[in-house]
């Protein structure tokens, strides 16, 4: 048992986060993300949704302070509206990293994107354009 890690986090998640390093992304996909068809490594999370997850892993690695957007969220289809989640994803971000820029990825560049990331968590968040990729920063 270890102290001061969000009961959320498996071992499998928390060896992930250990083994990536600065630069390395990580991509948090809702219930709808083809997660297993893109994933280098995969981490299942069925029962959970996207921003407890978000909130437990940012208490345990920084984002990345050295690039323009360190977090980047599947940008809507046109017509469609702005997710309500999204609003959570910045409190969250805010709350554990302080301000931050989050950018848009068009949904295929997000996919292509997906494919390069160190891993990928698998959800069960029913909300809508739910995903969302985190580049880790610097430990200090």
């Amino acid at each position: 048992m270890l102290k001061n890690i969000p009961p959320i986090i498996s071992p499998e998640l928390l060896k992930i986060l250990c083994e990536m390093g600065h630069g390395d992304e990580i991509v948090i996909g809702d219930g709808n993300f083809p997660a297993a068809s893109n994933a280098k490594r995969l981490i299942r999370m069925d029962g959970h949704g996207v921003p407890e997850i978000l909130d437990a892993v940012l208490k345990l690695i920084p984002l990345d302070t050295y690039v323009e957007s360190p977090a980047m969220l599947m940008a809507t289809t046109q017509g469609d509206t702005t997710p309500e989640i999204w609003a959570k994803y910045e409190k969250i971000i805010t709350e554990n990293n302080g301000e931050t820029n989050i950018s848009q990825i068009e949904r295929f560049k997000f996919y292509e994107r997906t494919r390069d990331a160190y891993a990928v968590i698998a959800t069960s968040e029913s909300a809508l354009y739910a995903n969302i990729i985190l580049k880790k920063g610097v430990v200090k």
